[in-house]
């Protein structure tokens, strides 16, 4: 029987999302000048303040407020009328330096036997309905605000626009977890007020109100929804129906917004920087880690296995789960889960089992967090532009920064395929 899975998104000025680009600037500003910095930033935004706070230990040394305010600019909160802009907000840190406790567990001399940062669960997921292997409600609720993100920064039209938005996009899938159709998108945007009333009676405001309102849906379904359709090969586009219900701005006009309309903190969008709540997630926030925090590199190097399990033709969906002791540096366990859709087969003819899988899955990827490390190249600033839209199904891409050169995204590579497709005898 079809049924209905939603997942949503929010936009780079959306308040937890601010606050989880200043956690990761902080990191990416470390790491420019000392790749082994140890960094846990959070931040808190509200009406017409940021606050950092954490524990950081390096020998860098940085201009914080330089870097709050740039990402604060860069975003796109830069008028008065915010009630948070890059030039006023205060900017306060209350930053101090990592516990000796917690050092000493993670560093053990040699890469190979750096310990876990801290105990916990990660998990990593990959499936087959989209190119870059990831659920099509994330990838599409993702699409919708960086067009919608693009649109605004390029100012040619829908010109009210400001920073802050959200999307959700409700996908119907038939018995056989395949997509059938777009069933509903919600979505959710700061906007100017650029309809004045013509009088101050209730009556005038609302009627201008609606006004703003119906102008902004017209042009969602005019600019935007063509802008991201083309976006996606055939087979997606043709699951923009007719049929869709759209709800637009539904409670009205949205003109307060930012941190002046909500308070941010830094790790309060998991589910939207992961699967949108497909497969599974163990609670670990990313943004503002350093790579031994193995929330962040796990979390990675997993969303890399499960990506090339699905890509070498192991299986059409996977989850991938690993779990740490803090201090120590082998995994306690690592468990596969390919929801009866694994395509392999033992010697004896049999489909594989999980726990086979797993178990040479464990052998061919060294998920120690120094080797992680290493492999996906993590001591690198590339941190900041995960901070939004996604830290999985991005496109690995090249960052220059003071004249070298970084890979980004390195999780996503699809460098393993013709590894797994040798040890699992796939042809």
């Amino acid at each position: 029987m079809p049924y209905l899975f939603t997942s949503e998104s929010v936009s780079e000025g959306h308040p937890d999302k601010i606050a989880d680009q200043i956690s990761d600037a902080v990191l990416d500003s470390m790491l420019l000048q000392d790749r082994h910095a140890k960094v846990a930033c959070e931040t808190f935004v509200t009406t017409g303040l940021a606050i950092i706070g954490g524990e950081i230990r390096t020998r860098a040394y940085v201009d914080l407020q330089k870097v709050v305010r740039g990402v604060i600019q860069r975003i796109g909160y830069t008028r008065a009328e915010y009630q948070f802009d890059a030039n006023s907000c205060g900017v306060i840190n209350v930053i101090h330096e990592q516990s000796d406790d917690i050092y000493r567990g993670v560093k053990r001399g040699s890469i190979a036997r750096q310990g876990a940062g801290d105990q916990g669960m990660m998990f990593g997921y990959a499936c087959s309905e989209t190119d870059n292997y990831m659920p099509l409600p994330i990838e599409l609720a993702h699409a919708l605000l960086r067009e919608l993100s693009a649109i605004r920064k390029e100012g040619r039209q829908m010109t009210y626009l400001r920073p802050d938005s959200k999307s959700q996009v409700t996908v119907e899938y038939d018995e056989h977890n395949k997509p059938l159709r777009i069933d509903t998108i919600v979505l959710s945007t700061q906007h100017d007020e650029f309809i004045e009333p013509k009088s101050a009676t209730q009556a005038a405001r609302r009627q201008a109100e609606e006004k703003m309102v119906d102008r902004i849906r017209q042009d969602v379904l005019r600019i935007l929804i063509p802008r991201v359709k083309r976006q996606f090969p055939a087979r997606i586009q043709r699951l923009f129906t007719d049929r869709i219900k759209y709800h637009i701005n539904p409670t009205g006009k949205f003109v307060i917004g930012g941190p002046h309309g909500d308070t941010g903190l830094t790790g309060r969008k998991i589910i939207v920087d992961t699967y949108g709540g497909r497969g599974a997630h163990g609670g670990g926030a990313f943004s503002g880690k350093d790579p031994s925090k193995v929330d962040r590199s796990a979390a990675y190097a997993l969303r890399h296995v499960a990506k090339n399990m699905v890509a070498a033709g192991i299986c059409s969906e996977a989850l991938v789960q690993v779990a740490y002791a803090i201090g120590v540096a082998e995994p306690v366990g690592i468990y596969v889960n390919t929801y009866g859709t694994s395509r392999v087969r033992d010697a004896s003819g049999q489909i594989m089992s999980d726990a086979v899988i797993a178990k040479k899955i464990s052998e061919l990827f060294d998920l120690r967090p120094g080797m992680i490390i290493r492999r996906l190249q993590l001591l690198n600033p590339i941190y900041s532009e995960t901070a939004a839209y996604g830290h999985m199904g991005r496109t690995p891409c090249i960052k220059v920064l003071n004249g070298r050169e970084y890979e980004c995204f390195t999780w996503e590579k699809l460098d393993y395929v013709d590894k797994l497709r040798r040890v699992f005898r796939i042809r």
